[in-house]
């Protein structure tokens, strides 16, 4: 219990302490992170587009989940048009670049399967996009906190470090489910295709089986004609 209450009271006093304005200006600097999932139709091909900026990093990572071979190419080109990462007939790729100021193009190609669509999930994740705003401005905003053991400081980074373990773990979890969505799609097609052929095997079974019938039954009949 006094761990508590000495927690609720540093709590109390930040906040007494923080304007709203500080409130405002208190992001944390951590990458931002997105995924999308798409079909992309056969003997076709999409793009996409991001806009970076200089020292930035820009980490794309993508999985065909469903589709005939599983297998995609992808490319990924700078603001001056030259590829940088190429992949050809993959189910799934990491790419990490480190970034200029553009926008940069990265494509999934179908174009070699002309009948089979396939299903993408792909997730980007942005490093130093911060604004222009220096991060260190929020500290003039913040007054009376020389009584607190802990500096405000510390606690910032400490939030910042779980803020930033929490984001690892939900992308690692979406990557997990789309692994998983790819699984059970590739399930599902192996148990349609064997039951396909079990009832191909069947109907030729019982096809064959009724040609030995009649075979057999061909070489005991008596064809000659008994006159009476």
């Amino acid at each position: 219990m006094a761990l508590v209450r000495i927690y609720l009271y540093v709590l109390y006093v930040i906040f007494a302490h923080v304007p709203q304005r500080f409130v405002a200006l208190a992001s944390f600097s951590q990458s931002l992170d997105s995924d999308f999932t798409f079909t992309l139709p056969a003997g076709r091909k999409e793009c996409f587009y991001q806009t970076m900026k200089t020292d930035a990093s820009l980490e794309i990572e993508y999985q065909v989940l469903d589709g005939a071979g599983l297998d995609v190419d992808f490319y990924i080109s700078s603001p001056s048009g030259q590829v940088l990462f190429s992949d050809y007939r993959k189910s799934d790729g990491v790419h990490t670049v480190e970034t200029e100021d553009g926008d940069y193009m990265f494509c999934f190609d179908n174009t070699f399967s002309t009948v089979s669509e396939k299903l993408i999930f792909f997730e980007l994740i942005l490093d130093n996009m911060d604004t222009d705003e220096d991060p260190d401005d929020w500290k003039e905003y913040v007054h009376g906190t020389d009584m607190l053991d802990m500096k405000l400081e510390d606690i910032m980074d400490t939030i910042n470090s779980v803020k930033a373990r929490l984001g690892k773990s939900v992308q690692i979890q979406t990557v997990l489910r789309a692994f998983e969505a790819r699984d059970r799609n590739l399930q599902e097609s192996n148990f349609d295709r064997v039951n396909f052929w079990s009832v191909v095997n069947l109907v030729v079974m019982v096809f064959v089986s009724a040609v030995q019938v009649y075979l057999v039954r061909s070489l005991f009949e008596d064809k000659k004609k008994i006159r009476t």
